[in-house]
């Protein structure tokens, strides 16, 4: 038996001048998610995407003590929530995107009872799938729990207490996942390969709505220009002069990390080297991007057709571990906090004794 619970998300109501925004609500818990970006690309050559997730004390009904009525920095909670939605909205973004982004999450109301973080992932796909930014969604994600070999679709907290499963699957149109963060309590690999495909499937109603609501409300997403492309022949010609040498190193398993990396760094300074002189008209940057991009593919390679990662170590095997203990003295004790015995006060100051 498959327990399911319907999620709510709507737009319009709030932050109008926002790129995005849209509201998810399960049960009675509400998040709003905006998203703002800039038209302008920045200097840097990656993707600047920020992911903000809070949980305001007034969501819950309550006013904060005079002492945190303020609001402080991000606890470790909202930090791992925002990473979770950010490693679920990060890699459906263009390659040449390179827009400052900001995904900003609030809690509007929440009961306790449902948890707001997979609402907040889902709020988010729906934010970006109805504003103009650049983005190859949208996406759902569902938690998944077990109980007594029943497989729940977003558990209570109480539900998940009880569950041998805490499991959220972020997914994109045709089963494809993008992400999935979760922890287990010693259950079958079948039952975990169960939860995934059920959790998969639930999500493809959750992704068909947020497009139903993208075609009604959306906006036009943005035309972004075509980055500039290396020639044909110098992407051969890099190839030609770095694959033979680059896998020669990432084969050669005596090879320590520092010592690997400044191998192919000097592989990489001399095939640039090369290149330079030999097509002076190509842009130094292109080409540099273009030999991380060949390095990259030739480990990824490597490792399908060795069946070994770079240091030797097959799939299954774990890296050395040594721990040791008791390498410093216990720093606290009488020593570090004296008692206050016969203390008297001798001009402005505490002696003690």
């Amino acid at each position: 038996m498959l327990i399911k619970r319907n999620l709510n998300i709507s737009t319009g109501q709030y932050a109008r001048l926002a790129d995005g925004c849209a509201v998810g609500t399960l049960g009675d818990t509400s998040v709003m998610v905006t998203v703002v970006s800039k038209t302008k690309p920045s200097s840097s050559g990656f993707l600047p995407l920020v992911v903000d997730y809070r949980q305001k004390s007034a969501a819950a009904g309550r006013i904060p003590t005079n002492f945190f009525r303020r609001e402080l920095g991000p606890s470790e909670k909202e930090i791992l929530t925002s990473r979770l939605i950010d490693r679920s909205l990060r890699p459906l973004f263009p390659n040449n995107f390179h827009y400052e982004t900001q995904v900003i999450c609030n809690m509007l109301a929440v009961d306790g009872v449902n948890n707001p973080d997979v609402i907040s992932i889902n709020a988010a796909s729906a934010a970006l799938s109805l504003s103009d930014v650049p983005w190859d969604g949208p996406i759902g994600a569902v938690r998944v729990g077990l109980i007594d070999n029943e497989v729940i679709i977003n558990p209570t907290r109480k539900e998940l207490q009880l569950s041998n499963l805490n499991l959220i699957v972020s997914a994109t149109k045709r089963n494809l996942v993008v992400m999935l963060e979760g922890n287990a309590d010693n259950i079958l690999q079948q039952d975990l390969l169960k939860a995934i495909k059920l959790g998969t499937k639930e999500v493809q109603n959750i992704v068909s709505e947020i497009e139903r609501l993208q075609k009604a409300f959306g906006k036009p997403k943005r035309v972004l220009e075509s980055p500039a492309e290396l020639s044909e022949e110098v992407n051969e010609a890099l190839r030609s002069l770095m694959e033979m040498r680059v896998r020669e190193i990432f084969k050669n398993y005596t090879y320590d990390k520092f010592g690997r990396d400044n191998a192919i760094s000097e592989v990489k300074v001399d095939v640039l080297e090369k290149i330079r002189l030999s097509f002076p008209d190509s842009d130094a940057n292109l080409t540099a991007d273009a030999c991380n991009k060949i390095v990259k593919q030739i480990f990824r390679d490597l490792v399908f057709e060795e069946e070994k990662r770079c240091d030797g170590r097959d799939f299954d095997q774990l890296r050395d571990i040594s721990c040791k203990v008791n390498l410093y003295k216990p720093l606290h004790g009488s020593a570090m906090f004296p008692k206050r015995t016969n203390s008297s006060v001798l001009h402005g100051y505490v002696r003690f004794s």
